[in-house]
């Protein structure tokens, strides 16, 4: 196992693949799908770009390109059927009409009816993803209709019962609400106030109007679940996690007791992983999910946790585009001090190069070997799209829906059996997912840093299948 203490100091612009933000609700791409394809091996058959004689890298699995982007040829894969569920185009904006056409039926609804607690359209497309949390306090804003912007929501008439309301909104579980909180806020702009009359609805949406005053000047801050708190001890320059409560949202994802990929514990029911781990493996009932362990002994000694269902992003295996998929268990997780959801970062929280970050799995420990026995974890930088994007990096294969983080000198990174798995990152005391490990050119190689799935460019994907199923 090879580290180095040497860094990349020379990176200092904001990686903008953090953030995908607009002024409207986000649209995600339109779905594919792959027919069903039952294992007849131990794990997804990465390609691996692996010089025999490099240099020992670090650790852990990626997945490496076989084309780049200006090779690529737009191609729609068969729909599967079974088990993974892949989703449709959620909005098209229509500049001609003034509207967003519904992903069923074509339909172009006004701005002006999108987030009115009425649905217009067939599958509801217009009440979804009107609410989000933003910033590392998130606060909670809703979609206004009238200044087609998000709005904070003024404190002021807030309760519980609306808390659960708005997580529900966003995919949570009621029973995972934690509470809310009153922060100081002077919106440049109008906020989103709770009706002082009884609405005639249920809807969230009817109990809040647009309004250009908050009396108490007081945001309300909602925590939806407990997550990013980790409650064991890091040795100083480690690499092998020796405590269970340092990682707790790392799990493995197996097939037939076989390590095939990682993944991270959003929910108690959801897990975040990488859409090229899931491909060839669509049938849920293959897999097993483990959380709370270190070692694989351990995992092999454990019942696990079943899966019911897999829901596969549009991922386009010759660019890596969209590597992120989600698997749902059929019974919730046990939260304890050992298994903790990591927090989904919000929008508006911006990292920027060369910001600390921590990839962790039970990936090789050098290219082309084989896989750690121990839960293993490596701590690595941002590097910004400008840098990762050029020539003598990656040449322009790093899209929105990627971020690059590892040391461009080489030496530290993740591998072979670490996709899927969490790149995480600190702010505001709590840890945050920044990306599932996706792909790379082997491992810790000079100028081939790791690449990682953007997770905020896919929150409303995420929020929305939380939210259907």
């Amino acid at each position: 196992m090879q580290t180095t203490d040497t860094t990349y100091d020379n990176v200092s612009h904001v990686n903008h693949g953090f953030q995908h933000e607009e002024q409207r609700p986000s649209p995600y791409a339109p779905s594919s799908g792959i027919n069903p394809i039952l294992p007849q091996y131990p794990g997804p058959q990465n390609p691996q770009y692996v010089l025999q004689n490099s240099p020992q890298p670090y650790f852990s699995e990626r997945y490496s390109p076989g084309q780049s982007l200006d090779q690529y040829t737009p191609q729609t894969a068969p729909v599967n059927t079974h088990h993974t569920v892949t989703p449709g185009l959620y909005l098209d904006v229509n500049p001609v009409h003034k509207g967003r056409r519904c992903k069923t039926d074509n339909k172009c609804v006004s701005f002006s009816q999108w987030c009115d607690g009425e649905q217009n359209c067939p599958s509801g497309d217009d009440e979804a993803h009107c609410y989000r949390l933003y910033g590392s306090n998130s606060l909670l804003q809703m979609y206004s209709r009238v200044n087609q912007k998000w709005e904070n929501v003024c404190s002021d008439g807030w309760s519980d019962n609306l808390g659960m309301q708005a997580c529900e909104e966003m995919g949570y579980e009621r029973n995972t609400y934690v509470g809310y909180e009153k922060i100081n806020s002077r919106a440049s702009s109008d906020y989103m106030l709770v009706k002082t009359d009884s609405p005639s609805s249920f809807n969230l949406t009817s109990f809040l109007s647009r309004s250009s005053d908050c009396p108490s000047n007081k945001a309300v801050a909602l925590k939806c679940i407990d997550c990013g708190r980790n409650n064991g001890r890091r040795i100083v320059g480690g690499t092998t996690v020796t405590s269970k409560g340092v990682w707790p949202w790392q799990v493995s994802l197996q097939i037939s007791g076989n390590h095939l990929c990682g993944g991270s514990v959003i929910t108690p029911y959801w897990i975040i992983t990488a859409a090229h781990c899931v491909q060839e493996f669509s049938n849920a009932r293959d897999w097993t999910v483990y959380a709370g362990y270190l070692t694989r002994a351990e995992m092999g000694l454990a019942t696990g946790n079943s899966v019911n269902r897999i829901v596969m992003h549009n991922f386009d295996p010759r660019t890596n585009e969209n590597d992120i998929a989600l698997m749902k268990l059929n019974r919730p997780l046990t939260i304890t001090s050992d298994v903790m959801p990591v927090c989904l970062p919000n929008k508006g929280m911006y990292f920027a190069a060369p910001r600390e970050c921590y990839v962790t799995g039970w990936g090789a420990l050098f290219s082309g070997g084989p896989a750690s026995q121990t839960l293993q974890e490596a701590k690595i930088q941002l590097i910004d799209r400008t840098t990762c994007n050029s020539r003598a990096v990656y040449n322009g294969r790093i899209t929105d829906t990627m971020i690059c983080a590892g040391k461009l000198e080489g030496g530290v990174d993740s591998c072979q059996g670490d996709s899927g798995g969490p790149l995480v990152i600190k702010e505001n005391s709590l840890w945050w997912l920044v990306g599932d490990t996706s792909w790379g050119d082997g491992c810790a190689f000079r100028n081939k840093p790791g690449v990682y799935g953007n997770v905020t460019y896919f929150l409303d994907w995420i929020h929305e299948q939380m939210r259907r199923y």
